[in-house]
């Protein structure tokens, strides 16, 4: 009984939650580039411009990313629980996590351990 109501139910979770994922990138990425516009028509310099922009949208696929790593999770551990479907897990969420700290090294202009160092000596 279980298992039916997760054969039926899961995969439309999912779907969801991916959904909310894809949605959140593209979103981001044209309310991004509305901003982008917006900033060079308003004469904003260029350079402060397409910082903005590329830390807006980089946050805004990073975001996403956690949505759609959470899906694979949830497809993975509810769905299809093999050790080919957890190898491939294992190697989406390794690449999406490389694309996750080089984003936010782009966003922030250091590396997420880095943080706290510079949080640190901001505040001395």
């Amino acid at each position: 009984m279980l298992r039916h109501i997760l054969d039926s139910y899961v995969p439309v979770v999912v779907q969801s939650i991916e959904l909310v994922g894809v949605t959140i990138i593209a979103l981001g990425s044209t309310i991004t580039l509305a901003l982008f516009l917006i900033a060079l028509i308003k004469r904003t310099s260029i350079a402060e411009a397409i910082a903005r922009f590329r830390s807006d949208l980089g946050r805004s696929i990073l975001l996403g990313l956690e949505f759609l790593v959470a899906a694979d999770i949830i497809s993975t551990v509810v769905i299809e629980l093999t050790l080919e479907s957890v190898a491939a897990l294992a190697g989406i969420v390794f690449i999406r996590t490389l694309l996750s700290f080089s984003l936010e090294a782009e966003i922030d202009g250091r590396w997420p351990w880095q943080r706290a160092a510079a949080e640190d000596a901001d505040r001395a």
